[in-house]
């Protein structure tokens, strides 16, 4: 009997330690921005496409299409052209950084085409001093890719590309005996276009287009040997697109881009810790304090799925993975709406916006543009106008591109 009464003694005493000590599983922000490695790669090189809003998968053939869509390539009136663009970075704090590009394209035939491009995105010079007596060490971070693509016509409307790609990213400062070697690795990009023939409506004549891609498919890397792998920004882009041809001289091109990540969101993490339940209700309420720190040392994941995946499974798993289920994953997709006037096609003035939710990074922006024609030279001026209180790092840039276009009206697809 006596044996009896001290285990419930025993039992008791371990309750109310229990109840006075519960524990409880503290979250981390609930802001899931998805992040990559080598996140240049998002940048719009050109000036067109971003004084419509970033988009360009579904527009209307250019010497840039490498860069969204080089289906297009198989459409374009101009049998070949070179391509050159230039982007400042984070204009309002340095000089030095910047985005470069120069494309090739070449249309072999009625049926095909190739494309090649180099892409160039400078950190800028950094110089280290270890002492004023010491001579500076200059170094100039960077990252670059070289592109090739095939395009291929299937049908009278609608053709595809495959583009490989080459990727280095080399980031590391060299001083001391570290180890600065250069990242790289390579990825493909699947697309496709299509654009209708011309249409004749009631008060003007219409040509409807639309194209997809899937780009920058390829393994995860790391940036040094201990560190952590980063995918790379495998993207999803579709969009769709009409022209309103209302005579020979004048004609309006709308279109609306959508584009997804196709990488894994982020879980809800958070770790485990005592408290003390002043109120006895056996939930964690602020006022009450976290009393005895950590009790379990690895992070816990409270909504999601785990993100230490291939790339492959991170594609399929980046449809379903979000935490806030359907609605989340809808929140990942951002959209552009773009508007182009073109006069006599020697003259272009371009509208745009750009949407990406706040909880997945908040850009929001405006763009304007314009596009002048030449004999075989056409110049595109871009600049951008933030719409959000997230900063853009190209706010109030000046953008331009330069394009040349060799044996113009060679081919003809109106």
């Amino acid at each position: 009997m006596k044996k009896n009464i001290l285990i419930i003694i025993v039992l008791i005493f371990a309750l109310n330690s229990n109840a006075q000590n519960p524990t409880t599983i503290i979250a981390d922000s609930d802001t899931r921005v998805i992040t990559t490695g080598v996140p240049f790669l998002l940048i719009a090189p050109d000036a067109r496409a971003a004084a419509m809003g970033d988009m360009g998968v579904a527009t209307s053939p250019d010497a840039f299409s490498q860069q969204w869509n080089p289906a297009k390539y198989v459409f374009s009136t101009a049998k070949s052209g070179v391509g050159v663009s230039y982007t400042p970075y984070l204009s309002k704090l340095v000089n030095d950084i910047f985005l470069g590009n120069v494309t090739y394209f070449n249309r072999l035939n009625e049926q095909s085409a190739f494309a090649a491009s180099f892409k160039y995105f400078s950190l800028g010079d950094i110089e280290f001093v270890e002492d004023e007596n010491s001579t500076p060490l200059l170094q100039s971070p960077n990252e670059l890719t070289i592109d090739l693509s095939y395009s291929l016509r299937l049908s009278d409307q609608f053709g595809m590309a495959v583009a490989m790609r080459y990727l280095r990213s080399d980031l590391k400062l060299n001083f001391g005996d570290n180890d600065a070697t250069a990242a790289s690795t390579f990825g493909v990009d699947i697309t496709g276009y299509y654009q209708s023939e011309e249409e004749a409506y009631n008060d003007f004549n219409g040509r409807w287009r639309g194209g997809f891609a899937i780009q920058n498919l390829g393994p995860k890397f790391k940036y040094d040997e201990g560190g952590q792998e980063n995918f790379q920004p495998t993207t999803l882009r579709l969009g769709g697109g009409f022209d309103f041809i209302f005579d020979q001289y004048n004609k309006l091109g709308a279109t609306l881009e959508f584009s997804k990540l196709l990488v894994p969101t982020p879980p809800v993490t958070g770790v485990e810790r005592e408290f003390t339940d002043t109120n006895g209700n056996g939930v964690y309420e602020p006022d009450e304090g976290e009393t005895l720190g950590l009790v379990v040392d690895d992070r816990v994941i409270i909504e999601g799925q785990d993100n230490n995946v291939d790339f492959v499974s991170g594609i399929f798993q980046s449809f379903g993975d979000a935490p806030g289920g359907g609605k989340e994953e809808l929140q990942e997709f951002t959209y552009a709406v773009g508007l182009e006037y073109l006069y006599q096609d020697s003259f272009a003035f371009r509208a745009g916006y750009f949407n990406e939710h706040e909880t997945k990074g908040a850009r929001k922006f405006f763009a304007l543009g314009a596009g002048f024609k030449y004999n075989v030279l056409n110049i595109d001026l871009s600049y951008l106008f933030s719409a959000s209180q997230v900063q853009s790092p190209l706010e109030s840039t000046l953008r331009f591109s330069l394009t040349f276009n060799l044996g113009e009206g060679e081919y003809t697809e109106y």
